[in-house]
């Protein structure tokens, strides 16, 4: 799946061949994703692009009246052509600008999203209750103490949840809690603000270090201009089940927790 620096890295690519051009046409080939394609997707057509941002996993394109919400889902990626190509298989949606450039949306999985709102897209209501940006001034070791005291919630489900804080997927919070030192299943009202600090600084470290290297190769996730990412390789934990640990070299486990395979160090990780 898709996480933050996957989705920061889409944003980097499409914004300079999308910002201040006009949209001309929107082709919806396949509108049966997470939830339909909307119709009112073709009020874009003879708008220029504002703004494009990232909130969470959420990409949001801002025209000049209202805007699109893109979410890649599982398996979704976004590519701009200079020079389209006939669609293939799962290229549901496509955006055709006035410069002869394409935005193409693809999700062979289709439990993307692509949506259409009018009037500010920061106040619908998939965005209205996510919690903050993991890398900005509101996401500290306080902001996480004081809401974890009395959860027993796995650390590791509570630094996932999109209420506590946007975009810390699968794969990074268990890069984070390595670390960190933090066993994945404890519970996150016995995390002590110290350990908070570490944990802050793991998540904003290892997002920032992914998204300088445009993302993870995962099987299913390509960069804007179709390349792999490139962060694979620098993973500590995640997918490592058996592989020693380059810390302490004992073997790296593997658990489901919350229904989500978790990598961690017994050794390590307290």
């Amino acid at each position: 799946m898709p996480e933050l620096p996957e989705v920061e890295t889409t944003l980097r690519g499409i914004e300079p061949y999308l910002l201040n051009q006009q949209v001309a046409r929107v082709i919806v080939r396949d509108s049966r994703l997470r939830w339909p394609v909307p119709r009112e997707v073709r009020n874009a057509e003879g708008q220029q692009f504002v703004s494009l941002q990232r909130r969470g996993k959420y990409l949001l394109l801002a025209l000049e009246q209202g805007g699109l919400i893109i979410h890649l889902g599982m398996s979704g990626s976004l590519r701009v052509l200079q020079h389209p190509t006939d669609p293939q298989k799962h290229d549901h949606v496509d955006v055709e600008l006035g410069n002869g450039a394409c935005l193409r949306f693809n999700d062979p999985r289709r439990f993307g999203a692509f949506l259409w709102v009018d009037g500010n897209l920061q106040s619908h209501e998939l965005l209205r209750d996510l919690g903050p940006e993991p890398l900005s001034d509101a996401f500290t070791a306080d902001y996480l103490y004081q809401g974890s005291r009395k959860r027993s919630v796995a650390i590791k489900n509570f630094i996932m949840n999109g209420h506590v804080v946007v975009g810390v997927g699968n794969i990074y919070a268990s890069e984070a809690l390595f670390m960190a030192g933090i066993h994945p299943q404890r519970a996150a009202g016995r995390v002590s603000k110290q350990r908070y600090e570490g944990l802050v600084a793991a998540i904003r470290d290892v997002l920032s270090r992914a998204i300088r290297r445009g993302g993870t190769t995962l099987r299913d996730f390509v960069n804007s201009d179709g390349a792999p990412g490139y962060f694979a390789q620098e993973l500590l934990v995640y997918d490592r089940a058996g592989s020693d640990c380059f810390q302490c070299g004992s073997a790296i486990r593997q658990k489901v927790i919350g229904q989500r395979s978790s990598y961690y160090c017994p050794a390590c990780q307290r």
